[in-house]
Formats: structure tokens, C-alpha cells, sequence
């Protein structure tokens, strides 16, 4: 098929309007009346709020409401723990709980108000350390919880696991620590909520669900689901954040139920920073057999992961971490133990990679040393346990398309991988290295109820021009550009002629939103869809006004004509109008749904919940300074397996902004605490990369054409921040000879692993 629009690099439909500066955010919106909130956080990570006094700040000039723990609805909210409230009730469990909001004219007065609130509290004890959160005598972060401060467990065995380790010629294992990581988007949350006088509640919110912010809304405040509505306006990033576990739009939503105005809460970075939510930090025991040849025959894995106060989505990351990159290789045997425990600290959950960045680190690094103790290449190690195109996994993931050997090629080659592996080892002060990683990810994921599908409402106007009515969100990764692509491509019009509609709870068909790098091929598909429906009514009005037979009408250049009397045509605009001026007509109002073909895990874990799975790789090339430990990345390239490149531009922005991410993660970025305190909520004190940290950017694309995605596509760019960890780690360890299991790689952990490198054993 000859495309003209797909498979271009195009630039976001969006874009003119963020150059300009004229994409309204949350922070942009003005309302007639308009008030605003500020919220007051808990300074102990787990004290009982004895008393609280708010007469000084109600009795303050310009603010309109003082609300705290006492005032909101008695009903807990939450994925599927339902632990938390609106405000905190009673005690507080983490450093940044909000115990209090207030309502003013201004910022300022609010601001003010807050330091007019005085909170008698009693410090309690506080569970800080997640080994010791299993203690028998370690304070419970949920007295009532019926598991003390286990908030999950998972349990999964495959296969003969200790036979499979017997008959190993290398049997390895290691521990690893990841930390957490601070999504990092450019805009913080913020909120804009308004009850109308007919009780109905409008929320505006950065969200990457319109559907599934509007259902947290209902359970929080306890009022009917079909009573709220939620806009999203545009969004400046999310990366799991903006999902389902931010307070911000809760807190807002009920100001605005004790106000008769509109109610504005906008995070500063600090308020972002401890209202959380980071990814899950956890400490991973692994062991693997592998063969001579380098074939895996046994993985057995323990994971102790922190979810902070609350759990949010974070049981669904831990289960990621436990079993997702099992589905990579041709394993047999596998075993996996994970416990998620609660502590006294800010929340973890949902981030980019989601759960899948923990284990690439250890997986990755595990791989490389076991391949040099083997005297192997570590990228033939993947390619000769790669899963296939056609292949079922351990866990039951049915695999339509695999580009992971491809991958692997290509970053090998762009990095010049023999040639540089092979040349003799620096040492001199300053010396180099190379290290590589590849990974798996989903594309779409039947876990979260089951239906993974996606609607979309497609409008032809009279013009002939096309409005996309969808609740999958744009957060900026370019789901509307994809979208709009894939319309023009399919119905034969413009791409300027194509709006896609800011999703909207109350016209906007039901969606999951972005998650999982499901919208691509779950949206995606169901768009073509939608434009083949509206294409097939164009042809058939065009057939009757023409007066010619439907298989005998002609498309081309925005006009129609029939092909055996070319003479006879009209304009695309002239048959859309004829499409509702004539009897029984009416307007080209299409929708479609597509809900891929898979099936959710059982009990035991076992099921294909996506219908396509999405690869990558990455090859780095560092710099070690052996005498300060500072680690620089001389040259990276990621490859990325999406299946189809509906648009390359995007796909390598995105690509490569997952690299860039994983960088920070790797080397800059580390959240400094003390007693459950942070210390560097901001972007003075949280270091992440900036461009004079970066080497030029380089990646590639693998198209392995999946069957089940729109013109072949699947999920891109989430896959690509998987590696960059263990590929700067391998290479760190092919520089210097010391392996960093513990993250982020620090120059002093480097300084230290040489020195200890040095001394002679006891």
C-alpha cells in the first residue's frame, strides 16, 4: 500500500498552538469569579492529629473556605486498595499528606491562610525502612490492614525450576537496588472544579484519563459518577503520574462542592515533588542458570518493593517487575516472589516503563556478567534466547511480531559494537567502555477489567472536513497526530482538514486513556475503522448523485467522479451535503470500537493481556574518570521496535526522550531523604540531565509489522526508557572493571567499588 501520510514524519497537529503560546493548560483557564486553593501538608511522616484550629484563617480578609480531615465525605478512594480520604483523617502518614486546604480570592491570601492554621499533632513512631516493615514490631502504616504492612504478594512458578538450576553450567546471583525517580513533566498538577446550579460538578484537570479521573472523582467525593464531568485541557506530560493516584484533582473537585464559585489548585514543584507519585523502589534478588552456549534454563527472582503510605497502582508495577521480561526470552522455568510493602513515606506507582525499568537494570546486568564469565558476547546471548514472531511464552503471551533480534543488530552495529569490545582496555585516568541492553514492554494490557478496547466518533462535516471525537489522551506524546495520520490516510482527505476533540467525559465515547502504550493499536485501530464506515457512506451518497453503481465510483484529489463517465463528479464537500439534504438524509456521524483479541491473567498469572508486545535496545559508549568516579555517556543509539512508524518524527522524539530519562534515573537524579523527609523537592537540589550532560542523541526504528496493529503499528518510545540503565551500568563495568548494582551509578559509588577493586582479600 502506497501511503501518503502514514509513515511521514509530520509534525504534532498541536504544535503551532505551543509555539505560540496559546495551548490553554490548567494554569491558563480563567473563570468569571474564580477562586484559589492552597493546601497545608503534614510535616511528620506519621504523627495523630490531636487538634486543629482554623478561626485565625477563616477570620483572614478574602478567604471564602477553610476545610480539613473532619469536613470531607467518609468514604476511602483508591485503585484497589481503598485506603485514603480527601484530606487526612485523624493521623498523617507520610511528609506532604495534605491535612488542610483553604479557598481564597488570591494565591496569596491563601497562601497566607495557611500559616493561620494551627495542627496539634503526636509524633508516632514510623516505618521508614522496607526490610523492617515486615518486622513483627515495626509500626503499622494502616492499622486495620489485614496483612500488618504487607500490602501485596505475588507468588509465580513455571516450569522445574531447581532441576533446571542442577543442570546449569553457570548458576549466578546477585542483588540490586533501584530507586525512585520524580516524573519530571513540565507542568505540575493542577486543577480548575465548578459546581453549577443544578449541582452538576466540571473539573478540568492534567489528566491522562478523563474516564478514570472522573471515577476517582465519584468514589472520592461519594456523589453519582454521571454527576461530574471532566475536560482534559491540554496537558504538559504525565509518565504514569497523571494516571489515577494524583491527589491534586480530589482535593480541588470537593473545594469546589463548598464554594459557589470556581475553585483553581495549582501544585508548585515542591507541592508536586511531596504529593507524589514516584516510581517503585525496590530491591531485587535474582539468580540465573545458563548453558555453555549461553541458553537461559532457570530464572528465580525475590523482590521487596516500597509503595510508600498508599498503594495506588503500585501492586500492578510490582507485578510487572516480577514476571513482564520473563516474556522476552524462550524460558521454561521461572520463579518469582514479590512482596509490596507499606512504609511512612511520600507514595510510589505508575511511571513510564511501569515496573519494567526495575527489573531491565537487574535482568540486563545479570546477563552481561554471566556472558562474560562465559567468555560470550552478551548480544548473542539475546539473539539465541529471543522470543519469535509466532512463539507463546513461559506466561502465555502470544507473540504476532518480535523485533528484538532486530534491535539488537541494529544498536550493535550503530555503535560499532565488535570493534569496540575487542580494542584493549584503557589506563590511562580517563577510560572507556561499552555496554547494551535489550527489553520488552507491552502494547495495551487487558489487567485493568476486562476490556482493553478503544471507541472512536468520527464527524464528516458538510466541508468535507473530519472531527475525531475521542477520551484517549495527548499528553504530548502525539496520540492526536497518530490519530489524525491514520484518518487522513484512511478516508483520503488533508491532514490540516482532521480536529481531534479535547477529550471530554460528557461527548466523548468511553476510553481508558494513555496507559500501558495502549492507545496506538487499541485507538488506532478503531479509527480506521470509523474512517472506512464514514468513507463507505461518502461513496454510497456519491453513487446515488452521480447516478452511477457504488463499485464504479472514483476518489481522488477531494473530488468524485464515475469511472466509466468521468464527466459525471462532484466535490467531496457538494457529496457530504448531499449526504444530508435529501430525504431520510442526515449528517456522516460514524463510531467505531476495537477490543483486541487477548485474554487476561488467570490466578496464576497466565494469559495473553496485550495484542502486541513492543522491544527495544540501546548501546551506549561511556567515559569513567578513575579519580573522581564521574561516569560521561560518549554516544548512545536505541532502536525501537514499534511495529510501524505512523510517524518517525514522533517516534524518535519520543525515543529519545525515554533515553534521556533514563540517564537521570541512572546518574543525576536521586530523591534525598531524611527520616521520611524530602530534601530536594525542586529542580535546584533534584539534578536532571541537561544538555551539556548529553551526548548527541542517536536511535533507530525496527518495523516488524504486527499483525493486530493499525497498518502494522504498536506501542513506541515507553519500551525505550527500559535499557539505559544497565546499558550505562554494563558499560561501566567494560570500562573499569567494577560492577554498580546499586542505582543511581554515583562517582562515589564508582570511586568506592575501585578501591575496593584494589585491596587485596582477606
Amino acid at each position: 500500500m502506497q501511503t501518503k501520510v502514514v509513515g511521514q514524519p509530520v509534525p504534532q497537529v498541536s504544535a503551532r498552538e505551543k509555539v505560540l503560546g496559546r495551548a490553554a493548560y490548567v494554569g491558563d483557564l480563567k473563570f468569571a469569579g474564580m477562586l484559589h486553593a492552597k493546601v497545608l501538608r503534614s510535616p511528620y511522616p506519621h504523627a495523630r492529629i490531636v487538634h486543629v484550629d482554623t478561626a485565625a484563617a477563616r477570620a483572614l480578609p478574602g478567604v471564602k473556605a477553610v476545610v480539613t480531615g473532619r469536613d470531607v465525605p467518609g468514604r476511602c478512594w483508591g485503585v484497589k486498595h481503598k485506603q485514603q480520604r480527601v484530606l487526612a483523617v485523624d493521623r498523617v502518614r507520610f511528609v506532604g499528606e495534605e491535612v488542610a486546604a483553604v479557598v481564597a480570592v488570591d494565591e496569596d491570601t491563601a497562601r497566607d491562610a495557611l500559616d493561620l492554621i494551627h495542627i496539634e499533632y503526636e509524633e508516632l513512631p514510623a516505618t521508614i525502612d522496607p526490610e523492617q516493615a515486615l518486622w513483627p514490631d515495626a509500626p503499622k502504616v494502616h492499622e486495620n490492614a489485614p496483612n500488618g504492612n504487607l500490602a501485596d504478594e505475588i507468588r509465580i512458578s513455571r516450569g522445574d525450576v531447581d532441576s533446571a538450576f542442577a543442570n546449569a553450567d553457570l548458576v549466578h546471583e546477585e542483588v540490586y537496588e533501584v530507586h525512585s525517580q520524580y516524573p519530571g513533566y513540565m507542568e505540575p498538577m493542577g486543577t480548575v472544579a465548578e459546581v453549577d446550579a443544578n449541582d452538576r460538578l466540571t473539573v478540568w484537570t492534567s489528566t491522562q484519563s478523563v474516564f478514570l479521573a472522573r471515577a476517582r472523582l465519584a468514589e472520592a467525593l461519594d456523589r453519582p459518577l454521571s454527576s461530574i464531568r471532566v475536560i482534559q485541557p491540554t496537558v504538559g506530560g504525565g509518565f504514569g503520574g497523571k494516571i489515577v493516584e494524583e491527589r491534586n484533582s480530589v482535593i480541588a473537585a470537593f473545594l469546589a462542592t463548598k464554594v459557589d464559585r470556581p475553585v483553581r489548585l495549582l501544585n508548585n514543584r515542591l507541592d508536586d515533588f511531596q504529593g507524589g507519585c514516584f516510581s517503585v523502589p525496590c530491591r531485587i534478588w535474582l539468580k540465573m542458570g545458563m548453558s555453555r552456549s549461553g541458553q537461559i534454563l532457570a530464572k528465580d527472582v525475590r523482590i521487596l518493593a516500597d509503595c510508600g503510605a498508599y498503594a495506588g497502582l503500585a501492586p500492578e508495577v510490582m507485578l510487572v517487575t516480577a514476571m513482564r521480561s520473563d516474556n522476552m526470552h524462550r524460558l521454561e522455568n521461572v520463579r518469582s516472589h514479590a512482596q509490596l510493602v507499606y512504609t511512612h513515606k511520600i507514595p510510589r506507582g505508575a511511571f513510564r516503563g511501569f515496573g519494567g525499568t526495575q527489573m531491565a537494570f537487574a535482568l540486563n546486568s545479570h546477563l552481561s556478567t554471566m556472558a562474560d564469565k562465559l567468555g560470550l558476547d552478551v548480544a548473542n546471548v539475546h539473539r539465541l534466547n529471543a522470543i519469535r514472531a509466532g512463539d507463546i511464552s513461559v506466561h502465555g503471551w502470544t507473540f504476532g511480531s518480535s523485533g528484538l533480534v532486530q534491535c539488537v543488530d541494529q544498536v550493535t552495529q550503530a555503535l560499532d559494537w565488535q570493534t569496540k569490545r575487542r580494542r584493549p582496555k584503557d589506563k590511562g585516568v580517563r577510560r572507556r567502555g561499552v555496554g547494551m541492553a535489550a527489553v520488552m514492554h507491552v502494547s495495551g494490557n487487558r489487567t485493568m477489567g476486562n476490556w482493553d478496547g478503544s471507541t472512536v466518533v468520527l464527524k464528516v462535516n458538510e466541508d468535507g472536513r473530519a472531527f475525531i471525537q475521542t477520551a484517549e489522551s495527548d499528553m504530548g506524546q502525539g496520540a492526536n497526530t497518530m490519530l489524525s495520520q491514520l484518518c487522513a490516510e484512511t478516508l483520503g482527505i488533508p491532514l490540516e482538514h482532521i480536529t481531534v476533540v479535547a477529550p471530554d467525559t460528557d461527548t466523548a465515547p468511553y476510553a481508558i486513556g494513555s496507559l500501558a502504550s495502549r492507545v496506538t493499536i487499541n485507538a488506532g485501530n478503531a479509527m480506521i475503522r470509523a474512517a472506512r464506515q464514514a468513507r463507505d457512506q461518502i461513496l454510497a451518497a456519491a453513487a446515488e448523485k452521480l447516478g452511477c453503481p457504488l463499485d464504479d465510483v472514483q476518489w481522488s484529489d477531494g473530488r468524485l467522479f464515475c469511472r466509466a463517465s468521468p464527466e459525471k463528479s462532484a466535490t467531496l464537500p457538494e457529496v457530504c451535503r448531499y449526504h444530508v439534504y435529501r430525504v431520510g438524509g442526515e449528517g456522516i456521524h460514524v463510531r467505531a470500537t476495537y477490543d483486541p483479541p487477548t485474554r487476561m491473567m488467570d490466578a496464576d498469572h497466565y494469559g495473553n493481556i496485550a495484542p502486541a508486545y513492543s522491544f527495544a535496545a540501546q548501546a551506549v559508549e561511556v567515559e569513567v574518570d578513575v579519580e573522581t568516579g564521574q561516569v560521561t555517556i560518549l554516544d548512545s543509539f536505541v532502536s525501537d521496535d514499534c511495529g510501524k512508524a505512523i510517524n518517525p518524527l514522533a517516534v524518535h522524539g519520543q525515543s529519545n526522550g525515554a533515553v534521556v530519562q533514563a540517564m537521570g534515573w541512572t546518574l543525576y537524579e536521586n530523591l534525598q531523604f531524611e527520616g521520611g523527609r524530602l530534601l530536594n523537592g525542586n529542580f535546584a537540589d533534584y539534578n536532571m540531565p541537561t544538555s551539556d550532560a548529553l551526548p548527541t542523541l542517536r536511535g533507530g526504528i525496527v518495523e516488524s509489522d504486527d499483525p493486530n496493529g493499525p497498518m502494522g503499528a504498536k506501542g513506541a518510545s515507553e519500551t525505550a526508557i527500559l535499557p539505559g540503565a544497565p546499558a550505562i551500568a554494563n558499560a561501566v563495568f567494560d570500562a573499569v572493571g567494577v560492577r554498580i548494582t546499586t542505582l543511581p551509578v554515583t562517582p562515589e559509588k564508582v570511586l568506592a567499588a575501585l578501591i575496593a577493586k584494589e585491596q587485596p582479600h582477606a
